[in-house]
């Protein structure tokens, strides 16, 4: 498949990176621009791509997409140390129908995927994450999603798909390859006691704005278990993003970013995407802390530390916790700290879930099944396993 139907960056964005110094990200990545045409993927770490998808959100107006001004932004920023290829592939724009749009994506995105390559997905509405969901149908493994989101979206999967109901897709609709939905950030007055308790039914995570507020962190081991994140710019305070979003509440510049770069470091997440950007007068500040979410993320990708397969390497430190009938075994990396729990395999004739036998988790998770208190995270993806 030729990447012949991507649009290429404007004109405008193009000489604008050309002004910049050649130090500046403009100046260090490939760009699909009309006079060079799409960059090779060849050995290429990190792809960008605008998604100019729109017409399923609840409050649609006819509106046109574009990221000319995330993309300016971005391109002004300095790369930090690394040594990560990066390009930026212009955009998706909308099909003849929305399907035709989503079909685009998970196919670029499924190439990308076969690449090893992660791509950085600027999205209208977040029913994109459906198309970005099915991208890895491919790999024919279950996968787990993060949305960073002040609402759950899951919404009534027998309608049709909007921007507010497809986690609800996601989760009814074959091929079933989700294994866990964790959100974060949600605010308990934005969502349905009926959702809430679902979540907790199907033995979901979600972490409320508070509890993420109080203490970012928590977020880290959720996503080192997370195979694709999706961020919902609703998710930030409307001071944060200038108006874009108009909650009061919700995460700040410095949390977003913090957020972002925790995405990036994960060893797993192969693919992530900011929804929701609408474009309006004064959207250069929203575009620029947009663009620092994306520099984070890129930031974390540099520093992973390579260890999906802790529990094998020589340096690992073991531990065995028995709390009540259970023997709960800890793995501790001598090269980040960082601590996983093991997850009991049920052989169930499924073969999708064998890779699932590690879940990442804290020092605090280890310290308080030596106090005999089981992990709740552990707990539930115990559960998942035996269904």
């Amino acid at each position: 498949m030729s990447f012949e139907f991507l649009e290429p960056v404007s004109d405008i964005v193009a000489a604008h990176a050309k002004l910049l110094s050649e130090n500046a990200l403009g100046g260090q990545i490939g760009i699909h621009t009309a006079e060079s045409g799409v960059p090779s993927l060849e050995k290429v770490d990190i792809a960008i791509l605008g998604v100019c998808e729109n017409r399923n959100d609840i409050d649609f107006l006819g509106e046109t997409l574009g990221f000319d001004t995330i993309r300016k932004s971005l391109y002004e920023l300095y790369p930090g140390n690394w040594s990560a290829r990066i390009v930026d592939l212009g955009d998706i724009k909308p099909g003849n129908e929305v399907s035709d749009t989503y079909y685009l994506v998970q196919e670029v995105l499924s190439i990308l995927l076969q690449k090893n390559c992660i791509p950085i997905i600027l999205g209208g509405s977040q029913d994109i994450v459906y198309a970005q969901y099915r991208s890895f149908d491919i790999l024919e493994r279950m996968v787990n999603l993060v949305n960073v989101d002040s609402k759950f979206d899951l919404g009534d999967s027998s309608k049709p798909i909007t921007n507010k109901s497809f986690v609800g897709k996601v989760i009814v609709e074959q091929p079933y390859n989700l294994f866990n939905y964790s959100n974060i950030g949600y605010q308990t007055y934005f969502n349905a006691q009926e959702e809430i308790d679902l979540i907790e039914k199907l033995y979901f995570d979600a972490y409320r704005l508070g509890e993420v507020i109080s203490d970012v962190t928590v977020v880290e081991p959720i996503m080192r278990d997370a195979d694709i994140v999706a961020v919902d710019l609703g998710a930030i305070n409307s001071v944060s993003l200038n108006g874009l979003v108009t909650s009061p509440n919700g995460f700040d510049g410095r949390e977003i970013c913090a957020i972002s770069r925790y995405a990036g470091i994960s060893d797993k997440v192969k693919s992530f995407g900011i929804y929701e950007f609408k474009n309006f007068k004064n959207e250069e500040v929203a575009s620029l802390l947009i663009a620092q979410m994306i520099w984070y993320f890129i930031e974390g990708v540099n520093y992973r530390s390579n260890e999906l397969n802790v529990k094998n390497l020589h340096s690992t430190m073991h531990y065995n916790v028995p709390v009540e009938d259970e023997i709960l075994s800890f793995y501790k990396s001598a090269k980040t700290g960082r601590w996983w729990i093991e997850i009991p395999f049920i052989s169930s004739g499924n073969n999708k879930l064998k890779r699932h036998t590690l879940l990442p988790c804290t020092y605090n998770d280890y310290e308080s099944a030596c106090n005999q208190v089981i992990p709740e995270r552990w707990y539930k993806a115990k559960q998942k396993n035996e269904v």
